[in-house]
């Protein structure tokens, strides 16, 4: 008489946890890469080769000697949101145009741009074309 043992080892592997181990990670991942944002100004920097229009646009220059002009218009730094406010209040698409000189530091560029950040205003960087 052939006796059989009750707890028989079968020889399939049984993929339906390492399927929820994946999909707990995917998940995981998922919500993970969603918390992490930057703090970055978003600027449109135009190609060197081409030119940007924009008729609605104010220019804002930064001279050497830390002169603000707005438009050809001299404007102390203090009241510089003021009055790029006032310009571009109205508009539905307000957008600067920021022309620095090389030698200005880039904390003062990003004064503007951050002035331009609070207010939703576009901030186009104005370069020089290679020729």
């Amino acid at each position: 008489m052939k006796i059989r043992g009750r707890n028989k080892v079968t020889p399939e592997f049984n993929m339906s946890s390492m399927t929820d181990i994946v999909f707990l990670l995917l998940i995981f991942f998922m919500l993970a890469s969603t918390l992490v944002t930057t703090n970055a100004i978003d600027i449109l920097l135009p190609k060197a080769s081409g030119k940007t229009e924009n008729k609605k646009s104010v220019s804002v220059s930064i001279t050497k000697d830390l002169n603000y002009y707005i438009d050809q218009k001299l404007v102390g730094e203090s009241v510089l949101e003021y009055e790029l406010k006032d310009l571009l209040g109205g508009k539905d698409e307000p957008t600067i145009v920021l022309r620095a000189e090389k030698s200005v530091a880039v904390e003062n560029v990003v004064k503007v741009m951050d002035i331009a950040n609070r207010n939703k205003f576009k901030v186009i960087l104005a370069v020089q074309p290679n020729n």
